[in-house]
């Protein structure tokens, strides 16, 4: 019952990890904000959640792009139920193409949602989880470690969403404010149907087999685990953690075998 009654705001929510999230934290009895853009499918959610497992649940149509969207998230959030505990940034945008091809404006999308969209909602949520000492969270990315070619807007936007959470967590280190950063591998959610290719159109079918990546509910679990036990980063995959590793000890021939991995998906821009 660790999570009863703490609000906890979920941005992305209307599909993958982030409806994932929903789903456990409402079991576990949190009261949930549903934040995204598609108000019809989170209005749906928000309607079975409710049912499921009677909970509070708020729904606030935000495009975390807008800076004013987040204000407006948080606001509601302080007016409806008095506090925040949990901030969950998830909402992101992935891409596929070679940085040579690729339209700037994919790069600039992918910085406004990932990036900006943590550091807005961070901005105007930080006053109030410092007061609750609560946790701040970014879904992050392997990608946010090591630089993916084919997903230089995606790399980018993750590792400026560490540095920035890193930058968060060391300023408030002695004022209670955990700061957790997520890197989930891949993941069998909707977000490389909706990748931009190099002209910023979306990608549709993924080009990754979903079936053999961890499901958006086990990432979701082990989300709400890692905020309980308050830890500050979290690698959910073992072919992530040896990533990770193994970048620190060779790099040089991990830019070998990234290339190699990643030319191996199914119509890869790389030769």
């Amino acid at each position: 019952m660790y999570f009863k009654d703490q609000v906890v705001i979920i941005t992305g929510s209307s599909s993958g990890i982030g409806k994932s999230l929903a789903y456990v934290f409402a079991e576990a009895k949190a009261q949930i904000v549903l934040a995204a853009r598609n108000k019809e499918k989170l209005d749906n959610i928000a309607e079975d959640l409710k049912k499921q497992f009677q909970v509070n649940i708020l729904v606030v149509a935000t495009d975390v792009s807008i800076e004013a969207d987040c204000q407006n998230l948080i606001e509601q959030t302080i007016k409806v139920f008095g506090k925040i505990d949990i901030l969950i940034n998830n909402a992101g945008v992935s891409m596929r193409a070679l940085f040579e091809e690729l339209d700037l404006s994919v790069i600039r999308r992918l910085m406004d949602v990932n990036f900006w969209g943590t550091v807005y909602c961070s901005k105007y949520a930080i006053p109030h989880l410092l007061e609750s000492k609560g946790s701040l969270v970014g879904i992050s990315s392997i990608a946010g470690y090591r630089g993916l070619p084919a997903r230089s807007g995606y790399s980018a936007s993750k590792f400026a969403v560490q540095g920035f959470l890193e930058v968060v967590r060391v300023e408030t280190l002695k004022r209670g404010l955990h700061v957790l950063i997520a890197c989930p591998g891949f993941t069998h959610s909707n977000i490389r149907n909706t990748a931009l290719i190099k002209d910023g159109s979306a990608q549709g079918e993924s080009p990754r087999d979903e079936n053999k990546m961890m499901s958006s509910d086990e990432v979701a679990r082990r989300i709400l685990k890692a905020i309980r036990k308050r830890k500050r980063m979290i690698i959910m995959t073992c072919l992530g953690k040896a990533t990770v590793f193994f970048n620190k000890i060779f790099p040089k021939w991990m830019d070998k075998m990234t290339y190699r991995t990643m030319a191996k998906e199914p119509n890869s821009p790389l030769k």
